[in-house]
């Protein structure tokens, strides 16, 4: 009586549990079942060793993928609690970027402008909703600006958190809007998905990548 021959590797291995801990311990499963197969094929159409070599080498390349991958993993995550080591001697300096920042209502906040692209600049203060509550014509020169809360007309604006923009015009037509870089303090540094975030004293959270500066207050 003919006897079939077991599945062959490519449909264990696609029933098998993909996770790392279940691959490796199903390797001894394989090789039991392999011999299995062995010992009940048929004997006059035996498997060719050039099957059985594919066979075996198809789950071994599973299975040292699933330890490079194992591997990368522990690395990345070591890689992140170095980080976090290192971005956790930011709390308490100021950190510059272009998240909102807290104004408490006396200590002016530090602005780094962006290059002019217009021949009228003006700079766009917004609250933490997102209103416009100031705008104030910018030099052509200027690199750098204390924002201190004040408006063109004297009025000031409340404690809070505040965003800004420069938007640029040129003869009269809107060009583009620019981001403007701020300086804000660092409260907490905690790890998120792709790396050390810092929290700023307004609350915002930026990743340490998109910090581009530091400084002590």
């Amino acid at each position: 009586m003919e006897v079939s021959a077991a599945p062959a590797l490519p449909g264990m291995a696609a029933a098998a549990p993909t996770d790392a801990a279940a691959i490796s311990s199903d390797f001894e499963t394989f090789l039991r079942l392999l011999t299995t197969q062995m010992q009940n094929q048929d004997p006059l159409e035996p498997m060719k060793a050039e099957d059985f070599a594919v066979q075996l080498a198809t789950f071994s390349g599973v299975e040292q993928q699933v330890k490079t991958n194992d591997l990368i993993e522990a690395l990345s995550a070591r890689m992140g609690l170095s980080g976090l080591a290192e971005t956790a001697g930011w709390v308490g300096m100021q950190a510059r970027s272009t998240a909102p920042v807290a104004f408490d209502g006396a200590t002016p906040v530090a602005l780094a402008l962006p290059m002019p692209q217009g021949d009228r600049n003006e700079l766009v203060v917004h609250d933490g909703a997102g209103n416009v509550v100031q705008r104030r014509l910018l030099s052509a020169t200027a690199t750098e600006l204390s924002w201190d809360g004040t408006g063109p007309n004297g009025a000031q604006v409340a404690p809070g958190t505040y965003g800004f923009t420069v938007e640029s015009f040129r003869d009269g037509e809107y060009v583009t809007t620019s981001p403007v870089e701020a300086y804000d303090q660092v409260v907490e540094v905690r790890m998120g998905a792709e790396g050390p975030v810092a929290v700023l004293r307004g609350g915002s959270e930026i990743a340490s990548a998109d910090v581009s500066a530091l400084r002590r207050p």
